[in-house]
């Protein structure tokens, strides 16, 4: 089976401009697929709807984009997850704007209050395995709803539980802001994880810093599931997404 793989021809900090004059009288939502999202974007048709209703698809991982150029000369730009939560917070978010964190510990919405000033952080923790529970979902999606319009929303609950989140916001048709799936970026933020080097970011091997600091949670996902890019990337079509998908981010009438 071939499927076809649309990113945005967008780096990072032409993103971080772009979500910087976003505005909340629209709803859209970003995803920055890495190695494994692929794989499972490879695998699951449902995981690549979600992915056709993102506003924007940005590439997440430096080693993607190297093996993609020394196997088929592409040059992508890459916006990695953690740098575009990390440049959002130091360069554009404003503390009295109202960002909305679903996701991660009190203590880590506490310490994000604290470290950056902001007086408009509304944070909502479903629990653990929420997506398999109707009743927690649509708490979940009342709680952003509720507080919308907001300038963000960051949706920190993993993958594909924050694309299911935000697709639902998006096809509900309430929400008014930009959303975003970062996974753990709030914890590199807060200090509960240590990012690698930046010579390993930029040398895309990001990865094995994350396998050596938690080789019992990540090794799985690192030495067995993620060396499967390896054959799948022959069948995955790599294209740039054309403006018009971009800038048609309107909510649904």
């Amino acid at each position: 089976m071939s499927i076809t793989l649309q990113l945005n021809d967008c780096g990072l900090l032409d993103f971080i401009r772009r979500a910087g004059r976003f505005g909340s009288d629209r709803y859209a939502f970003v995803v920055t697929p890495n190695v494994d999202h692929i794989i499972r974007y490879y695998d699951d048709a449902t995981f690549r709807d979600l992915y056709a209703d993102a506003g924007f698809v940005l590439l997440d991982s430096r080693f993607m984009a190297g093996l993609l150029f020394v196997t088929r000369g592409l040059r992508l730009k890459t916006s990695p997850g953690s740098d575009v939560t990390r440049l959002l917070f130091e360069q554009v978010i404003q503390p009295d704007d109202n960002v909305v964190l679903i996701g991660g510990s009190e203590a880590d919405a506490e310490t994000l209050t604290k470290k950056y000033g902001l007086r408009g952080l509304k944070h909502h923790n479903p629990p653990m395995g929420f997506i398999n529970d109707a009743a927690a979902v649509e708490a979940c999606l009342k709680f952003v709803e509720n507080e919308s319009p907001f300038r963000y929303c960051l949706l920190a609950v993993g993958s594909p539980q924050q694309e299911i989140l935000a697709q639902a916001l998006l096809l509900r048709g309430k929400a008014r802001g930009l959303a975003l799936c970062i996974g753990a970026s709030i914890s590199f933020l807060t200090g509960a994880e240590k990012r690698a080097p930046l010579w390993m970011q930029k040398a895309g091997i990001e990865w094995f810093y994350r396998l050596i600091q938690n080789p019992q949670r990540l090794a799985r996902r690192y030495l067995v599931r993620g060396p499967r890019i390896f054959a799948l990337l022959p069948r995955i079509r790599i294209e740039l997404r054309s403006p018009q998908v971009t800038q048609s981010l309107a909510p649904p009438t």
